[in-house]
């Protein structure tokens, strides 16, 4: 032990030291032999510290006091006594690191028992290990701010992200590579995430996009209150009718209209999102040729006072082409202008109609848009793809070929002649039947604390406690050795 005392020695910092270790080995130690191992020590480091005085318990040299001398004996034979017996905890001048209170604490599983008057002593060095346990047992907590007290920028923002997630930006996300934070923030500010199928927010985006086969998979990935909001919403519709929160979760339309499939005329004036289904759902119900739903529908749109003048001009105008479609052109005029300075193609349209007006009833052409009646909207480039696939769906269906090859007619004397004029524009603003490209927010889990990076229960890092708190009882080591015929120990 000495010879190894000797090779840490700084001669210039501490000779006479070396000069107590030379004499001791020679077989004649001096009165300075233990105030030159505390001076070496003391600037050695725990590490040997704690060796050395290991080999002073196993050795039995009376070098400590009573106090010192029974922590030593529990501290170098690992804590086996600690499990079993209660020590007191020394105050913290006797414990100055709070080394030997932890110990005792980890010894014998009872962190929770650890005074937390010790932590501002612990926390600048013990391992990162040791934290997590501190974490996970509930004594230490965010109001102890313990990244405060860690020298290391990574380690303090990992504590940073275990305690007090919402304080961690992403770019220090991004320094400990806490991925679960990135891709969550990302999601939610509608960044294209390409994630893997079948995880949460490739789930979660195929929910916002109306995929209502992802909502089973879904479920598994999501805490039990958001599993619970998921079935609300199926369950609304049912009915039509949600709670407000989720109507006035806009990302959640999506869904919601692949959901629902009314059974009977939308009232507009229940939310918005009635309003857009209910205009929406005339629509559909025009271009299938269901007239007298979609009568009933418009009924229920023009009764709607508060709505905003867009939409109200696309009421009007389903009026007005229903009207159209009736011959009933005097009403389809007075439709039109009441909207004819909403809506540049309002007045287009209503010019159509004063034509129509002046055509003899049986030199009029077919007052449908022939787009409408393929099911699109009008001018689409898609509408000879759409023909075609018509066609063979209802290839035995007469009334609808005819329908179909008359409409397919139409759009393709309106094209030779760059003339469609006598094609009644329906809707004015495809706009405002778009649904919101938002991110369902109401869907997105809680940010979570970060998940621990470090093992449970480390011995290594135990036995860095058990050196630490060795090493704390060097100022204790006398001046001179107890007298072995006042003060012995007794070994079994």
């Amino acid at each position: 032990m000495l010879q190894q005392l000797t090779a840490h020695a700084d001669p210039e910092t501490a000779g006479w030291a070396l000069d107590a270790f030379r004499s001791a080995l020679n077989g004649e130690p001096r009165a300075q032999l233990l105030p030159a191992v505390r001076a070496v020590l003391a600037e050695a480091g725990p590490e040997l510290a704690a060796a050395t005085l290991a080999t002073v318990h196993t050795a039995g040299f009376a070098w400590l006091p009573d106090s010192g001398a029974r922590k030593l004996a529990l501290l170098s034979d690992s804590g086996t006594g600690l499990s079993s017996a209660a020590s007191a905890i020394p105050p913290a001048e006797e414990d100055p690191w709070g080394a030997f209170a932890l110990f005792v604490a980890l010894s014998r599983h009872r962190l929770p028992e650890l005074p937390t008057r010790t932590l501002a002593r612990l926390l600048p060095w013990i391992p990162l290990g040791i934290v997590d346990d501190l974490i996970d047992a509930q004594v230490l907590g965010p109001a102890h701010e313990p990244w405060q007290y860690r020298t290391d920028e990574s380690e303090s923002l990992y504590l940073k992200a275990r305690l007090v997630p919402h304080q961690v930006t992403d770019d220090q996300a991004g320094e400990i590579q806490w991925l679960e934070k990135l891709h969550r923030d990302a999601f939610l500010a509608g960044e294209d995430l390409q994630p893997p199928h079948g995880e949460l927010y490739d789930l979660l985006g195929r929910a916002a996009d109306g995929d209502t086969s992802a909502l089973k998979d879904l479920e598994q990935l999501l805490p039990r209150d958001l599993v619970l909001r998921i079935r609300r919403i199926q369950g609304g519709a049912l009915t039509g009718t949600w709670d407000r929160d989720i109507v006035d979760d806009r990302g959640l339309w999506r869904l919601i209209f692949a959901l629902w499939e009314p059974k009977a005329a939308v009232n507009p004036a229940r939310s918005p999102l009635h309003a857009l289904m209910a205009l929406r759902q005339a629509y559909d119900l025009i271009c299938s040729g269901d007239l007298q739903h979609a009568a009933s529908q418009i009924g229920k749109l023009v009764a709607f006072e508060a709505a905003e003048p867009a939409h109200l001009a696309e009421v009007f105008n389903f009026r007005a082409y229903l009207l159209l479609l009736e011959e009933k052109l005097d009403a389809a005029v007075v439709a039109l202008s009441r909207i004819r300075e909403i809506h540049p193609r309002a007045a287009a349209n209503l010019a159509l109609i004063e034509r129509r007006r002046a055509v003899p009833r049986n030199d009029r052409r077919p007052a449908s848009n022939p787009y409408l009646d393929l099911g699109l909207p009008h001018a689409s480039p898609m509408w000879e793809t759409q023909y075609r696939d018509l066609r063979r769906e209802f290839a035995r269906d007469v009334d609808m070929s005819a329908r179909l090859n008359r409409a397919m007619k139409s759009i393709r004397e309106a094209e030779q002649e760059e003339d469609w004029s006598d094609c009644f524009v329906l809707p004015l603003d495809t706009d405002l039947f778009r649904l919101p490209e938002e991110i369902p927010v109401s869907l997105v889990p809680p940010l979570t604390p970060l998940g621990r990076r470090t093992a449970a229960d480390s011995p290594a890092d135990l036995e860095l406690v058990r050196q630490r708190a060795i090493a704390d009882l060097l100022p204790s080591l006398l001046n001179a050795p107890r007298r072995p015929d006042h003060h012995h120990r007794t070994t079994e």
